[in-house]
């Protein structure tokens, strides 16, 4: 019996209709986009078209405003220490405020800053994962640099109210950072509606291939490039584009946009079926977010009184890839910075489940999941 995928949060496979798309531009395009003679001109064109499509498709009012990168990670990096940098050196404050569970993309930056001599104030959620607006005002100073509060989390999948939380930045003159990468695709994800000035996603949470990414900068935006040297992206970041790679994530964002009316829906329905027939079959199960917004296709459970690394392994033997929930996803007992932001203690005893489904799963496959994870938590307990 096939092997069931569970974790798209963690990588979507590659759409066969991307790899399609992605080896004809190989193949099609194999000039330098830098390039003045018509190989390169050919590159540029190609490269140019899917600029303009992925601007579109975020509701960026140009699609210069677009910076193609090579990861979610790298453009995490390059927004907070770009923009902060760069609006402390034209007079800001350096400080910054961002919230206590973002991704270590956003957080490892911050600390970078840190010691460079930045204050860095960390937010925390509430216990249902919501960041409110107001304790970010709370936070803000007469002259902050920068706010950086991730669109949906990657663990447990709450949505954050960014138009809110831009709206109390912009009113000390804070720049604003989003991290997108689970919610584009997924959720509508309109930069002008959000009213941030910088957004990061990654090709590979949307079934485009790995190694791509975008930064959204909205014009205005201070910003010191990260990677220097050639001076591509309009001199935003340096070194010579993937062409096929920004085809490839062009192409993949355009197939969520078509698909995501009866896509999202039908996602939503299987993983209230996993919540709903998992917390019958086991009991003693505690859904975390579930009192906030939430993506669509991601799940976080609680699960009491077995050890959450012996359970991910007997799903995995038994056919089923998910997420201990970054719990124990380096070997560790630790609980994650995530649940340990909205208030979950850490406990040996008690496991953390993130399971998410993507396009190619079924109704079968959460009923297969569902029957097996049952049996292998009933014994865990057993013990």
């Amino acid at each position: 019996m096939r092997r069931v995928y569970l974790d798209y949060a963690a990588t979507t496979p590659v759409d066969p209709r991307v790899i399609e798309v992605t080896a004809d531009a190989l193949a099609l395009w194999p000039g330098n986009p830098s390039s003045l003679y018509a190989e390169g001109r050919e590159a540029r064109a190609a490269l140019e078209k899917a600029r303009a499509d992925v601007a579109r498709s975020i509701g960026a009012a140009h699609p210069d405003e677009v910076v193609f990168c090579g990861s979610g990670t790298e453009s995490d990096n390059a927004a907070v220490l770009g923009i902060a940098r760069k609006a402390v050196a034209a007079g800001r404050e350096p400080h910054v405020v961002v919230s206590a569970f973002e991704h270590h993309a956003v957080l490892e930056a911050a600390e970078s800053l840190a010691r460079e001599g930045y204050a860095v104030d960390l937010v925390a959620p509430d216990p249902h994962g919501r960041i409110d607006p107001a304790a970010i005002g709370a936070a803000l100073r007469e002259r902050t640099a920068l706010v950086s509060v991730m669109h949906a989390n990657n663990e447990i999948g709450t949505v954050q109210d960014i138009r809110a939380i831009a709206e109390a930045a912009h009113a000390c003159g804070a720049y604003v950072h989003t991290d997108a990468a689970q919610s584009l695709g997924k959720i509508d994800v309109h930069v002008r509606a959000l009213g941030c000035d910088a957004l990061s996603a990654a090709g590979h949470k949307i079934y485009a291939p790995k190694g791509t990414g975008i930064l959204y900068l909205r014009k205005g935006t201070p910003f010191a490039p990260l990677l220097r040297g050639g001076g591509q992206e309009g001199g935003l970041r340096s070194g010579t584009q993937s062409v096929a790679g920004a085809v490839g994530f062009a192409t993949a964002l355009k197939i969520m946009d078509e698909e995501r009316p009866a896509e999202m829906p039908r996602l939503a329905g299987l993983r209230d079926t996993i919540e709903r027939e998992l917390a019958t079959r086991v009991g003693s199960l505690t859904v975390h977010g579930s009192g906030a917004t939430r993506l669509p296709h991601l799940t976080n459970l609680g699960i009491a009184g077995c050890d959450g690394q012996s359970l991910l392994l007997h799903l995995d033997e038994a056919g089923f890839s998910v997420s201990a929930g970054s719990a124990c996803s380096s070997g560790s007992a630790q609980v994650s910075h995530v649940l340990r932001a909205i208030g979950v203690a850490g406990r040996t005893d008690e496991a953390s489940l993130r399971i998410t489904v993507g396009r190619w799963t079924t109704a079968e496959d959460v009923d297969r999941f569902v029957e097996a994870a049952a049996a292998i938590i009933e014994t865990l307990r057993s013990r």
